[in-house]
């Protein structure tokens, strides 16, 4: 670990991503409600889901900066299944336009970078300073991997497949 702030490292990291998201929407343009970026899945879906996990993220965070307790699932009590989790995220998107998920995701970036500008640097170098990192300093984790490792490759792949 250097003697910089971590948080600016952390600000940088989500600036880029949240530029290589914005050319990703680019490139989807008008497919965004066609199936096929995560199975039947649309791109839609796809930032509904990413966004309903890193909605929860950003709650904890917040709740780590203020010196609360981790705040309570969004999802109803006995969810305990990612698959139900994620049925429930996409119950929650339905009807709501495209235009305003991707904004969320979006601004999703900078509210994430602000949860982690308010927590203290020795918490974020720490990796017990947030148990639910499970000894992983907030430091040193990858906020936007999920899409990443798990997503991004699936919608590479649709896009390389226009026809």
């Amino acid at each position: 670990m250097t003697d910089e702030d971590p948080r600016v490292a952390l600000a940088a990291s989500l600036k880029a991503d949240q530029q290589e998201w914005r050319d990703l929407v680019a490139e989807v343009g008008d497919r965004l409600d066609e199936p096929g970026p995560m199975g039947t899945w649309t791109f839609r879906d796809l930032a509904a889901h990413i966004m309903g996990w890193r909605e929860r993220t950003i709650r904890r965070l917040e709740a780590v900066a203020d010196g609360r307790p981790d705040p309570p699932d969004p999802w109803p009590a006995g969810l305990d299944d990612d698959d139900a989790i994620n049925d429930w995220f996409q119950a929650q998107a339905a009807g709501r336009q495209s235009t305003e998920i991707l904004a969320e995701m979006d601004a999703s970036h900078h509210r994430l970078a602000a949860a982690l500008a308010r927590i203290p640097v020795d918490i974020l170098i720490d990796p017990q300073g947030i148990p639910w990192l499970d000894g992983v300093a907030a430091a040193d984790t990858d906020w936007v991997g999920h899409f990443h490792v798990e997503h991004e490759s699936s919608v590479r792949a649709w896009l390389a497949d226009r026809g």
